[in-house]
């Protein structure tokens, strides 16, 4: 697969590279971050989005915190505060707060966090490849663009097609901000697997003509019990796969496994502006003064997984179990 990276570092320069995914597929504009304090803002703007990714590029947030001269304890807050839901960000924070004023400690340790994504995607990958045939739906984006590695869900499908499970893959637009029309699907073409952009509200009618053999998505944040947080429109597939009796995955590592949170009830939804559900690139599609609600995700129940994929390989119910387990809590 080519992969196409979300971020490089040039440690010469002391600059922080950002793939704008916010141009993407029509422009590869790179922007660059020199202070904890872009990399909040970038962040918050979608600059860089997807759970790995952000949880990467906060921790050399904090190693551009050092080399700036900021306060440490406010670059940590400003990071913490960019996105809510994904769990990556703050464990990434997490690790890096035992090196706060130890340049070369800090940079060492954004180094071994992006190394353990490339690294535990992999193996997500090889794993998830094992459950995935025929014609594959998704949602949202979790390839290279999202992670800084290989992809979770994405890197399964790019994996089970050179394998020759995968045959095709439906490719869910995601509104309002279309990360799987602007994204998902430029990274399928770039990898060259076969793929079609359906609208959000087409997969049901798909999944009546038995035109789907399964489901696979990324993960935000997941609770101990398997409930978890993915892009908005997910709780939807599940329902529908659950109905005409699809098998639905989530991939994760298990880093974005939240082990504080016993249900998905706890996990904070980001609401992000209406302007996006309102407008596109700037364009106007709602009539002045009409409303508009925008939460960035939503929590769906553990009782519509088939299964998690993750780096120690694939867990089934029941996942309360399953997942102490995994993690070396039970």
């Amino acid at each position: 697969m080519e992969r196409i990276l979300p971020f490089r570092f040039d440690e010469k320069e002391r600059v922080f590279w950002l793939l704008d995914q916010r141009k993407l597929p029509l422009e590869e504009i790179w922007v660059p971050v020199r202070t904890a304090k872009e990399m909040a803002e970038a962040i918050r703007a979608m600059v860089v989005r997807g759970a790995p990714a952000i949880g990467v590029s906060a921790a050399y947030g904090m190693v551009l915190a050092h080399l700036s001269g900021e306060d440490l304890e406010g670059a940590d807050r400003l990071l913490r505060q960019s996105r809510p839901t994904a769990v990556n960000l703050f464990y990434a924070l997490d690790r890096m707060r035992p090196h706060w004023g130890n340049l070369a400690g800090s940079l060492k340790e954004a180094q071994a966090i992006w190394r353990e994504v490339e690294e535990t995607e992999r193996a997500i990958s090889l794993h998830g490849a094992e459950v995935l045939r025929g014609q594959v739906l998704t949602h949202c984006n979790t390839g290279p663009l999202a992670t800084g590695g290989y992809g979770t869900a994405l890197g399964a499908i790019v994996e089970a097609h050179r394998q020759g499970r995968v045959s095709h893959v439906w490719v869910d637009e995601t509104r309002p901000y279309l990360q799987g029309a602007r994204l998902t699907a430029y990274e399928l073409k770039k990898a060259g697997v076969p793929a079609t952009l359906i609208a959000d509200n087409m997969a049901g009618f798909l999944m009546a003509q038995g035109r789907v053999d399964a489901v696979i998505v990324g993960v935000d944040r997941m609770a101990l019990n398997g409930d978890f947080a993915n892009k908005i429109g997910t709780y939807t597939l599940a329902v529908l796969a659950h109905h005409h009796g699809i098998p639905f995955y989530a991939a994760l590592p298990l880093s974005s496994v939240d082990p504080s949170l016993e249900s998905g009830q706890g996990i904070p939804i980001e609401e992000r502006s209406p302007e996006e559900v309102l407008e596109l690139r700037g364009v106007r599609l709602a009539p002045l003064g009409v409303a508009a609600y925008h939460p960035a995700f939503d929590i769906i129940p553990h009782r519509y997984l088939t299964g998690i994929i993750t780096e120690k390989g694939i867990l089934y119910p029941p996942f309360d179990e399953a997942l102490r387990d995994a993690l070396g809590t039970s």
